[in-house]
């Protein structure tokens, strides 16, 4: 298994390590619910170090950025940044990714851990024909995520940038905790606010300490990828792997915000084109439960009649809400906010109702 920079702070800290990605990564440390009530309230540190990062460079840059993804680059200015995906050729997603605009002819792609590779060599066979210029920088990049209302007050006393003029997408580069061209970004995967850090690798932990000391006062907690992911499932957010995938289209996944069929030519176009106007057969929806009986990736759907009308993607024990939801796709007729199913959960049923994403409002 690889490694981030901070593996021995996660093990020092006697955090509950496994496998994801192909990466040693921390799922917890005090518990997914008290990391997850520290995001929502307070604030917490992710490290996500294992993304991918890639350049792309030089007066054929926009051309590949714009056609490899589905929003419209053209949209960004310097100082933005964008959520869009991969299309392939057959209207399915090779991956989700954040496009920065860093100059006017170079970009940051931030794509998923398990992806790297495969999107590389997709990047790379889409840009034959175009000629940009291509690092990528992966392995020298650290990526914290300090997230939660009160990681700005916490992220200002370790810079001079004035984080309330970040905007919400949008990102500064300057100094940072001792550490020069750092690029501060108003992401992340929450839902709950809070920045994005990239910095070298070898200034990770030095960076990690002074960021956990600035938030002491506001009760700041390290979190895993468990607590990641019950707060981004609350917020309908769709995970590479489970929700989206080679297979399913941005359309179908309720995406068709990132998916600018009028910008020109790019993959999967026509086809988006053509279920933008002509509609799916099934979409990716939003579903609460009563009970303690958690849905899963895989168990079917079922509509009143035991007709068999879709699958389970995601589900967990909601911390915020205290109940069940799940995201999954099912039969475009069943996609209706107050629609009543079933889950079937090793042969036994259980009713669900459909939701409007997210599950979970929070007050800006």
């Amino acid at each position: 298994m690889k490694t981030t920079a901070l593996t021995n702070i996660h093990t020092s800290l006697g955090a509950k390590m496994a496998e994801f990605a192909g990466y040693n990564m921390p799922i917890s440390y005090a518990g997914i619910k008290e990391e997850h009530h520290a995001v929502r309230n307070g604030v917490g540190m992710f490290d996500v170090s294992h993304m991918g990062e890639f350049i792309i460079s030089g007066p054929k840059a926009f051309d590949l950025v714009q056609f490899v993804t589905s929003n419209n680059v053209s949209k960004l200015k310097i100082g933005d940044a964008q959520y869009s995906c991969f299309p392939n050729k057959e209207g399915g997603i090779v991956d989700d990714l954040i496009v920065y605009k860093l100059e006017d002819e170079k970009y940051l792609l931030v794509v998923n851990a398990s992806n790297i590779e495969k999107d590389w060599n997709w990047i790379e066979e889409n840009n034959k024909d175009i000629g940009a210029d291509m690092k990528n920088i992966s392995d020298d990049i650290a990526l914290l995520a300090v997230q939660g209302p009160k990681a700005d007050e916490t992220l200002q006393k370790l810079t001079e940038v004035n984080l309330s003029e970040v905007g919400f997408y949008t990102f500064k580069i300057g100094d940072f905790a001792g550490e020069r061209d750092v690029i501060i970004s108003a992401t992340g995967y929450t839902g709950s606010g809070g920045f994005e850090l990239y910095i070298p690798k070898d200034s990770a932990e030095t960076i990690w300490n002074q960021v956990m000391k600035a938030g002491e006062e506001y009760g700041i907690q390290p979190c895993g990828l468990g607590a990641r992911d019950t707060l981004r499932l609350e917020m309908g957010y769709c995970l590479y792997g489970n929700d989206i995938n080679d297979t399913t289209s941005p359309i179908e996944a309720g995406l068709g915000w990132i998916t600018k069929v009028k910008k020109g030519d790019f993959n999967s176009q026509a086809i988006f084109q053509a279920q933008k106007t002509d509609g799916v057969t099934k979409k990716l929806v939003g579903f609460t439960m009563d009970g303690k009986r958690v849905p899963r990736h895989g168990y079917q759907i079922e509509d009143m009649e035991g007709n068999v009308i879709g699958e389970v993607t995601s589900g967990t024990m909601s911390p915020s809400l205290g109940y069940p939801i799940g995201m999954g796709y099912v039969a475009k007729g069943y996609s209706s906010a107050d629609t009543d199913v079933n889950i079937v959960m090793r042969n036994k049923k259980f009713p669900a109702k459909v939701v409007k994403l997210p599950f979970l409002k929070i007050e800006k």
